[in-house]
């Protein structure tokens, strides 16, 4: 069922971001210094905090891939109905602001998609740092 599915999905998105703060508290308890550690330490910190969100948002596409395939059935079979709930509910979200502030909707999607784009970017920024430094 999609509906499932989506409370997986934000349940990867819970379990990424505890591993992603635990992996932080590790570093910062086990690391406390790190202008002291070998110069080796900073790339192999970025590659393990680059393989936390990258694994993350490959499961985030999978998740996504695996809904737009349901809701295709969903709509395909909606196509034989009198009513078709699915379809009319996403056209008007996609037609019409859900505020009048907001000009369209914006997909959870988006923001998740994005949130493991940003950790790769911050591991990658500090470790060139460190190595600058």
């Amino acid at each position: 069922m999609a509906d499932r599915v989506s409370a997986r999905r934000g349940q990867a998105n819970a379990f990424f971001l505890s591993v992603r703060t635990a992996f932080v508290g590790v570093i910062g308890v086990a690391s406390p210094h790190p202008r002291h550690d070998p110069l080796w330490v900073a790339p192999v910190i970025a590659l393990a905090g680059v393989a936390i969100p990258m694994t993350w948002w490959l499961q985030l596409r999978s998740y996504r891939d695996l809904n737009c395939v349901k809701f295709a059935v969903v709509n395909a079979i909606e196509a034989r109905l009198p009513v078709q709930a699915f379809t009319d509910e996403w056209g008007h979200l996609t037609r019409t602001p859900a505020t009048p502030r907001r000009v369209r909707h914006a997909e959870l999607g988006f923001s998740e998609r994005m949130i493991p784009r940003i950790f790769i970017l911050l591991r990658g920024l500090l470790c060139l740092g460190r190595l600058l430094a």
